[in-house]
């Protein structure tokens, strides 16, 4: 494990990871809160180039929160079955739909505190919407923001959530959803789970963790 570093590499982490992903973006195809919700939900151990194959018909079958809650369960099912683990994410979607009708009149809201209170989301789910549709900055961590973070020294926690703590101390936080973004783009083309490419990387001078990861 890297030792922890402070602000200052925060920032130099940040200025390296513009340069070399400027257009990194959520790679979620959708139109509003309650499509991106729902395929942030599926996305859960799947690509999110499955995720985008199975949204369309399932977007046009279930077009509102209240479509969403009121499915036929095997219907549902059966429409996400390739993402895998349909049937806990067809329930979390449905229970997450449901809150949403009931609470909040049929609307997604745009604060964590209501997003965190919905059956079936948590923080990670809640970032994602509230930076890419409300334009509320969060820090996503998903499996390539815990690993790349733990592995420059940002953090040397492992639970989501004190990580997401640990990030928002040396991101500025006007940069928090690009640096999701960018980083689990990072995790995708360079830093890799067992075998990162260190020759060539972007970070490769400032990481702790380069060739002995």
């Amino acid at each position: 494990m890297a030792a922890l570093v402070g602000r200052n590499h925060g920032l130099k982490v940040m200025r390296r990871l513009q340069k070399a992903y400027p257009d990194a973006a959520c790679a979620l195809i959708h139109d509003d809160a309650l499509q991106l919700l729902v395929a942030t939900i599926l996305s859960a151990q799947c690509t999110d180039v499955r995720v985008n194959m199975v949204t369309p018909a399932l977007f046009a079958r279930y077009p509102t929160a209240a479509d969403f809650a009121e499915a036929d369960p095997g219907e549902l099912e059966e429409l996400i079955r390739s993402t895998g683990f349909f049937r806990n994410k067809a329930r979390a979607i449905q229970e997450a739909s449901r809150d949403i009708v009931d609470l909040h009149d049929g609307e997604v809201p745009d604060r964590m505190e209501d997003l965190v209170e919905l059956r079936g989301v948590g923080r990670k789910t809640a970032n994602v919407v509230l930076g890419n549709v409300f334009g509320v900055p969060g820090i996503t961590v998903d499996t390539h923001v815990r690993r790349i973070s733990r592995r420059l020294g940002l953090t040397d926690q492992q639970d989501p959530v004190k990580i997401e703590m640990d990030l928002m101390k040396v991101i500025p936080r006007k940069r928090w959803t690009d640096f999701s973004h960018m980083t689990i783009l990072h995790g995708r083309e360079v830093c890799a789970s067992r075998k990162p490419r260190c020759r060539g990387c972007p970070l490769a001078d400032i990481c702790p963790s380069a060739n002995v990861t």
